[in-house]
């Protein structure tokens, strides 16, 4: 498995992965100039003591490549991982509307959230009214038609793409990155995006890099994830 769909349109694939748990122990041993050549509990206990030390720096030896698909919503809670993250070595580069006239796809929720009644953000459980989610999602999707329209009739009239865009319901429409992380940006990620409070929809996608890093780094990820 190497990819997971993700809500209606979406998914996280696996692209490429550079090293392995024995790849984080034997560059913690590298200020003894000692290496280890098959992993084993030893090695195992010292994963789990680097992490829990806060001792950081060898899980950036092990890295990994995604390729995303999500609305702009996600993408843009996502990069903030990326922004001041010269600590952790992560690059990012996103399909541009610039340069390519994909046809516009964009992200319509099965069902509405409730605004919470004491925070200025986040959610607070589902709207029961069917009518209501109805009547949201006929919004959005009037919205979508409208914007789609505009942005095709502008295309026909010889606009530059990067103008035409414009028209386009920015939020609700997907894109397509490339991120490139070390192992510690990416359980990060991991540690505060599974999180309970954190969006449900860029939830949904860490769970998908969580079911795809995992096997790789079976040790690291479950000492960097606090499960050891």
């Amino acid at each position: 498995m190497d990819k997971i769909d993700v809500l209606d349109k979406g998914y996280v694939r696996l692209v490429d992965v550079m090293g392995s748990d024995l790849s984080v122990v034997n560059a913690a041993r590298a200020s003894f100039a000692k290496e280890s050549h098959e992993f084993s509990e030893a090695d195992e206990r010292l994963i789990g003591f680097l992490a829990r030390e806060g001792h950081t720096s060898p899980f950036r030896h092990a890295m990994a490549t995604f390729e995303v698909k999500a609305p702009l919503m996600v993408a843009r809670q996502w990069w903030k991982y990326v922004v001041g993250s010269d600590h952790t070595m992560d690059s990012w580069n996103e399909a541009s509307r610039r340069y390519i006239t994909m046809e516009p796809e964009f992200y319509v929720p099965e069902r509405w959230r409730k605004a919470p009644a004491h925070r200025k953000q986040g959610s607070a459980g589902e709207i029961a009214d069917d009518a209501v989610n109805a009547e949201a999602t006929a919004i959005l999707r009037r919205l979508i038609t409208a914007g789609t329209n505009a942005y095709e009739m502008l295309m026909a009239e010889g606009i530059a793409p990067e103008q035409a865009r414009l028209c386009l319901p920015a939020y609700a429409m997907y894109t397509v990155w490339r991120w490139t992380a070390s192992l510690q940006s990416i359980c990060h990620f991991l540690n505060q995006r599974l999180a309970s409070d954190a969006q449900w929809e860029i939830r949904e996608y860490a769970k998908a890099v969580e079911r795809l890093i995992r096997p790789k780094f079976p040790a690291s990820v479950a000492a960097l994830l606090g499960e050891v």
